[in-house]
């Protein structure tokens, strides 16, 4: 039609395949026929984003939404590796540093290797290889990462004498964090705009990979995205089941769960309800109260790979500076609950009897931070 029109005909077409769920075909009675409006109703759309881009490439091929490795990659790489970098430096620098990042880095190296980096990002983008871009970003991720693991900062916070090699270090990941947030925003724009919100800085453009916030003023850290909650996917695949397809049709919600064993105190569960439950080995890493609460410890939880927030009430027990340090178990699957103090990313396990006494359950000396208790 074009070229009997007169029209250039295109010189390339930019399109991908199919989109399958679990490896098939979008089928109603398994629930994987996910409308846009049932995810959004669910999920946030930033998870999606990035889980597409980092299976899209240039070619024709089939994209497979997996949602198992839907969720683990999206916990994995953004709440594990990129928000986890704010997570690890932030606290430090509002609590000891008046939320002012330092003049100078500890690693000016490592900044300016990731600058460099911004180029192959830039080119991988621009030949629609957004999957290659992920990789790149992630890659740079995990050297931040790992960064923070050999200088950590939360021992350093336990010597005055360390005070200014600290403000250099957390300054340092904070730089670091707000140069994956920029390669990272055409992909995930809402999330940048939470980032931007806690740097204090204008919105992040292309242009700015090569310069750094300097002296600069940070916002207290609020989480910039959640762990994806399993069950919120389950609700979303149940709801898919007699979802219309027709689109302009609104989704019906998801049945309330039925309670069980509602007389029952103990309830049996079966080995696969318990396998459920995602229990881990933490590290407390920094510990403190939090005002306004009578018997809430704000604590923040070194999983290896990750950092949560964690809010225990533990008050009565024990006092913040005794339990930086120690190692505990916590659930690390709890789906975050928002509380008036902010957002609790999960729970450690505690003992309690009749008598008076709370007593956290510490694993063996020996287990490391992210081994799974089972």
């Amino acid at each position: 039609m074009l070229h009997g029109a007169g029209f250039r005909l295109p010189s390339s077409v930019f399109v991908h395949g199919f989109l399958t769920v679990d490896g098939q075909k979008m089928s109603k009675s398994r629930g994987t026929f996910i409308t846009a409006r049932t995810y959004l109703d669910h999920l946030q759309p930033e998870y999606l984003r990035y889980y597409l881009a980092a299976k899209l490439g240039p070619g024709i091929d089939d994209i497979d939404l997996n949602l198992e490795d839907f969720q683990n990659r999206v916990n994995a790489d953004l709440v594990g590796k990129v928000v986890n970098i704010a997570s690890r430096c932030a606290g430090f620098i509002t609590r000891l540093f008046d939320g002012r990042l330092s003049a100078t880095l500890d690693e000016p190296a490592l900044v300016e290797n990731a600058q460099a980096a911004g180029s192959a990002i830039a080119e991988a983008y621009e030949a629609r290889e957004y999957a290659r871009a992920m990789r790149e970003i992630m890659a740079l991720a995990d050297r931040v990462n790992q960064y923070i693991d050999q200088r950590k900062p939360w021992v350093m916070a336990k010597d005055e004498l360390a005070r200014n090699a600290l403000h250099e270090v957390c300054t340092t990941g904070i730089e670091l964090f707000r140069l994956l947030v920029l390669y990272l925003k055409p992909v995930l724009p809402f999330m940048a705009q939470e980032a931007e919100t806690f740097l204090g800085c204008a919105p992040l453009c292309w242009k700015d990979h090569g310069t750094r916030l300097g002296a600069h003023q940070i916002n207290p850290f609020k989480p910039l995205l959640t762990r994806v909650d399993p069950a919120k996917v389950t609700a979303m695949t149940d709801a898919s089941r007699t979802v219309p397809v027709n689109p302009g049709t609104p989704a019906p919600e998801a049945p309330a769960p039925t309670a069980q064993g509602a007389t029952d105190p103990t309830p049996t569960i079966s080995i696969d309800e318990f396998s459920r439950i995602d229990l881990r080995v933490a590290r407390i890493s920094d510990a403190a109260a939090v005002e306004g609460a009578d018997k809430l410890v704000r604590l923040t939880l070194d999983l290896g790979t990750e950092t949560r927030q964690v809010f225990a009430g533990i008050k009565a027990a024990y006092t913040p500076e005794s339990l930086v340090g120690r190692q505990v178990v916590m659930v690390a699957n709890l789906a975050p609950r928002k509380m008036r103090f902010g957002v609790s990313e999960g729970m450690v396990l505690a003992a309690s009897g009749d008598g008076p006494g709370i007593f956290l359950i510490s694993p063996e000396s020996g287990a490391m931070p992210g081994m799974r208790v089972k």
